[in-house]
């Protein structure tokens, strides 16, 4: 069960970064949403989120380099969730790398049931243990990696699930705008045959 889980979890992480190729800086940083949602802040966000639940919840030693940004993400709120223009993207990636090489040795040294603490979930629920930890953590970087699919194609129309398996239908361009010409007529003929509330 560990194993399996685990291998979901390196795919989403995977998939996470595979969003990032090819693009500028602009564009990893760019907010698409009215909320600020950006590629680079889901990586940074993430990094994050793995030495939290995977340091902190099993008191493990992590690197000072969290200490500090969990310090500045508390100062500024959501200060998580994007980087600042001194932050290069290779740093970004690098951390939420080196979160993964942290987080592996957490995943190997422990048992599904051993014990940890989530200090931030209410107090009924604080005590946990590595199984779901790591279920919440697989949950938690697949809902990142639909952002990051969504952000993306609103960049620059790149679409898929991950890299050789993309898993989207064989339309080309032309297909693809008729679809979504037949879509937008289905919602507005929808519309207008619903009693409005």
């Amino acid at each position: 069960m560990k194993d399996m889980l685990w291998q979901y979890l390196r795919i989403a992480r995977q998939n996470m970064l595979w969003k990032l190729d090819g693009l500028t800086e602009y564009q990893m940083r760019r907010p698409m949403t009215p909320t600020g949602t950006n590629l680079l802040g889901l990586v940074k966000h993430l990094a994050l989120v793995e030495y939290g639940y995977f340091g902190l919840t099993f008191g493990r030693e992590f690197p000072a380099r969290f200490a500090e940004l969990e310090k500045s993400a508390i100062a500024r709120l959501n200060s998580d969730m994007w980087a600042a223009a001194d932050e290069s993207s290779e740093s970004i990636i690098a951390l939420y790398r080196e979160a993964w090489v942290h987080s592996d040795a957490t995943i190997a040294a422990l048992e599904l049931d051993s014990p940890g603490t989530v200090l931030h979930w209410p107090a009924d629920k604080q005590n946990i243990d590595l199984h779901r930890v790591l279920v919440h953590l697989v949950a938690e970087t697949n809902r990142h990696c639909g952002h990051a699919d969504i952000v993306r194609e609103l960049i620059d129309s790149s679409v898929g699930l991950r890299l050789g398996n993309e898993n989207m239908a064989d339309g080309d361009a032309q297909w693809w705008a008729e679809y979504r010409a037949e879509l937008e007529s289905v919602a507005r003929e929808a519309d207008e045959v619903r009693p409005k509330n």
